[in-house]
């Protein structure tokens, strides 16, 4: 079995051209961005926009996961479609599909429209972008990304890879935040929820500790639960938050 989709949007015009199906997509050619043993990602321009593409060629270490319901790949499309949904600005979808042999995954794409004038916040982190200094910067994209997660949160999902990487910033003195791949988050029922919002707020905190004073990264939790004060529950997850990858950096 073999699936192919473009987006409404896509479904005409140079990018039906360029990504036709699955082969088609498998057979472009590219600038390298970034690959993992589970997939690669290219980027291509057609027509003057440029392209993320992204294929799974893998389904994980577990040969299980192969004949998985909803492989990574699926669950990638799926959450920024589900993302859009809520208001959560993030990449637009061109089109996505995978191929299965006997009921097992054996491989996956999905396309996004690139971002322009954008710059993740963990290479603003690495490079010692100016902004990162200027408090009235720092706390328009903080009240952004303090709403993506209040929004994630209040629908029981979790991101889980929620780190500064995933976070693209516009240029300018009114920037905004997009959230992007997110190939592993899901919805969660107690107790498990409480621990992944607990990761998500933590892989947040990874880097901020490094790059924020403790005054901007506290006034963060206030924004993410829309509260002035404090409660016994919060300084709980706020204690477990600050402690969560101790032994592992």
């Amino acid at each position: 079995m073999r699936t192919w989709t473009l987006t409404p949007a896509y479904a005409d015009g140079p990018a039906a051209s360029a990504f036709p199906d699955l082969d088609a997509v498998f057979a472009l050619r590219g600038e390298y961005v970034a690959s993992d043993p589970l997939s690669d990602v290219v980027r291509v321009e057609v027509a003057g926009t440029r392209y993320y593409v992204k294929r799974y060629t893998g389904a994980g270490k577990n040969p299980l996961r192969r004949f998985a319901s909803r492989p990574r790949v699926r669950l990638e499309w799926k959450n920024l479609r589900t993302f859009a949904a809520w208001g959560i600005p993030t990449a637009r979808l061109v089109g996505y599909g995978l191929e299965r042999r006997l009921g097992a995954f054996v491989r996956g794409a999905l396309i996004t429209e690139e971002i322009p004038h954008t710059t993740d916040m963990a290479r603003m982190a690495r490079d010692g972008d100016a902004r990162l200094r200027d408090p009235r910067w720092v706390d328009a994209v903080s009240r952004q990304i303090a709403r993506i997660t209040r929004t994630l949160h209040e629908h029981r999902f979790a991101h889980n890879d929620l780190k500064w990487r995933n976070l693209l910033v516009t240029a300018g003195d009114q920037p905004t935040v997009y959230l992007i791949d997110c190939p592993s988050g899901m919805r969660w029922i107690e107790p498990f929820l409480s621990y992944r919002i607990v990761k998500d707020l933590a892989c947040l905190d990874k880097v901020a500790k490094y790059q924020l004073s403790r005054t901007q990264r506290l006034r963060f939790y206030h924004q993410y639960t829309g509260r002035e004060r404090l409660d016994a529950a919060d300084r709980r997850r706020i204690a477990h938050i600050l402690r969560f990858f101790e032994g592992r950096e």
